[in-house]
């Protein structure tokens, strides 16, 4: 199997980290992520997982690999579940990219499908839905200050900054040709009015994951307890009210539930999104008078995030099929941020 890693060159630098010399036993690729390279391997007895960013480079692929390596380390110690760091590698030679190395998570995704222990039991099921609420609970407790995650983001006027910044985003995709434009996508200029009009007057900074849902936790094996919240590279110093937005935002609606949202087979059994509130309510002291607001801004973002794909696609640069079904979602999105609107800001 070729490997996309030059494996002599992070043996070395294992062993010059103070890893150990010795070759890389059994080097397997994981799936997970959209973009990103997965390497699991055991070096003199100790399983690692290497991650670093795609072969072909984005802009700021680097900087969100550190990024992510010095959250992670952060997060040592803390009630958050999280890879556990090893080290990192900065230095973008020894790979062709900066790259950090981490404990492998015994667990798995619930997108790809349920162990027949979670698949059995609604009860089960319904843990996975409240500890996924837990997650993002402690990790908007935590003092970012203290753990030295000052610069990470900047959080002065940051739910202000809000649609203008992806309202931008979306103008953008005009540059790529044969994207048809905004105009079908349902309410988009009252989605940010509204949104403008009613942002909170202020917030606690705290860490938001940035792209939280069902896709990107592992959960345990032997209960419906998280293993790990992965795929950090959206991390940011903001409102942590936004990461439950987004879950909310991609939770899915409807018996059955729409196709569209963050799904999982069989689906019986979860919190209804009141419930995935409430719980968070009852385990933060922030106030979560306005969550309808998040809710639709999580819905707006992401639907101009995944829109983009689209436009991409329109001009040749990302496959039709993947831009269609994201469009449907971008459309999806709006159309429940626009039900939320007309209920008064209520999303749940």
């Amino acid at each position: 199997m070729t490997l996309p890693i030059d494996v002599a060159a992070l043996t070395r630098w294992m062993a010059e980290a103070g890893l150990g010399e010795g070759e890389l036993v059994d080097p397997v690729l994981l799936a997970g992520g959209t973009q990103n390279v997965l390497l699991r391997f055991t070096h003199r007895g100790r399983a690692y997982v290497l991650r670093r960013p795609p072969l072909h480079l984005r802009a700021n692929s680097n900087e969100t690999m550190r990024r992510e390596a010095r959250v992670l380390a952060a997060l040592a110690g803390t009630a958050v579940p999280h890879p556990g760091l090893i080290a990192a590698c900065p230095d973008e030679t020894v790979l062709g990219a900066a790259f950090y190395l981490m404990e492998p998570i015994e667990g798995f995704n619930p997108t790809t499908g349920l162990p027949p222990l979670h698949a059995g039991s609604p009860a089960i099921r319904h843990r996975m839905g409240l500890a996924l609420v837990e997650g993002i609970a402690a990790l908007g407790a935590l003092d970012y200050q203290a753990l030295g995650l000052t610069g990470l983001g900047r959080p002065e006027n940051f739910l202000a900054r809000q649609v203008d910044r992806w309202k931008a985003q979306l103008a953008s995709y005009t540059e790529l040709p044969g994207w048809p434009g905004p105009d079908e996508i349902p309410g988009v200029d009252k989605v940010a009015d509204w949104l403008a009009a009613n942002c909170p007057a202020q917030f606690t900074p705290g860490i938001i994951h940035g792209d939280y849902h069902l896709a990107n936790v592992m959960y345990r094996f032997d209960s419906g307890e998280l293993a790990a919240i992965v795929d950090w590279e959206l991390t940011t110093i903001g409102d942590p009210l936004l990461d439950l937005g987004w879950l909310l935002a991609t939770w899915p609606e409807g018996d059955p539930p729409d196709e569209t949202a963050v799904s999982v087979h069989p689906w019986q059994g979860f919190p209804t999104a009141a419930e995935l509130v409430e719980h968070y309510r009852a385990r933060s002291a922030r106030d979560l008078s306005a969550i309808g607001w998040y809710g639709v801004l999580a819905c707006y973002k992401l639907g101009i995030i995944l829109e983009g794909t689209h436009a991409r696609a329109c001009a040749g640069k990302a496959p039709r099929e993947t831009g269609d079904r994201l469009h449907a979602s971008t459309m999806n999105l709006f159309r429940r941020a626009l039900r939320w609107i007309d209920a008064g800001g209520r999303a749940t």
